[in-house]
């Protein structure tokens, strides 16, 4: 017997909609192990976002060299700005806690300004960021919950010239409607674009500071 004719039905239509979504470009999307404890059947999709990380003007160069010269006086360089976990649990019994068969739990995490972290609507924000997102991209969901915190860091010793920073981490999951998640995934992955700080951004939505750049 094939291994898929032991897939039921609707988690694999669940499948080939995550492969239809169209994310941006600057996502890159991964399949990763998918948890085995939660849920009879599960995908994982792990997601980071690179960005240039600004120095120093550059001075007026030419050339084919001039890209190597300009990276080795370190005038630009990628970082990592965001990154993510997309999870799909289906249990074909359904679940009284997800109010349904189908259960979506994420993960972002981002690195804003040092200063961020003194302010109270930090968090809300990210909620907001989720809610809008799924609005915008039409993802009929129920049953929504998450988490968002703040993390300061400080470093002491001899790492003591690292400045200050804070990270924002959002852990949210929700029920969709059925068995069609691609307009979710599109919604979740702009959501980790938002939080990299890269625009355009959602209409209606508002930008934080973005990342500290040393």
């Amino acid at each position: 017997m094939n291994a898929l004719d032991q897939v039921p039905a609707e988690f694999l239509t669940a499948l080939g909609s995550l492969r239809k979504a169209r994310c941006r470009s600057e996502l890159h999307l991964d399949e990763i192990p998918a948890p085995s404890r939660l849920a009879p059947f599960a995908v994982a999709l792990g997601a980071e976002v690179i960005g240039p990380v600004p120095g120093p003007a550059p001075a007026a160069v030419h050339g084919p060299v001039s890209a190597a010269l300009v990276r080795a006086a370190g005038t630009v360089e990628d970082e990592e700005l965001a990154t993510g976990r997309f999870i799909l649990l289906y249990d074909p019994d359904g679940s009284a806690v997800w109010d349904g068969e189908f259960r979506i739990v994420t993960y972002i995490r981002a690195q804003l300004e040092a200063e961020m972290g003194n302010d109270e609507m930090l968090g809300s924000v990210a909620w907001t960021w989720l809610v809008e997102a799924l609005e915008n991209h039409k993802a009929p969901y129920r049953a929504a919950g998450g988490t968002a915190t703040r993390i300061l860091s400080e470093s002491f010793g001899t790492l003591s010239d690292r400045p200050a920073s804070i990270d924002i981490e959002l852990r949210a999951s929700w029920t969709p409607e059925g068995p069609d998640i691609r307009s979710h995934l599109e919604a979740w992955s702009d959501m980790v674009c938002t939080f990299a700080g890269l625009p355009p951004l959602p209409e209606g939505v508002s930008a934080l500071p973005r990342r500290r750049r040393n």
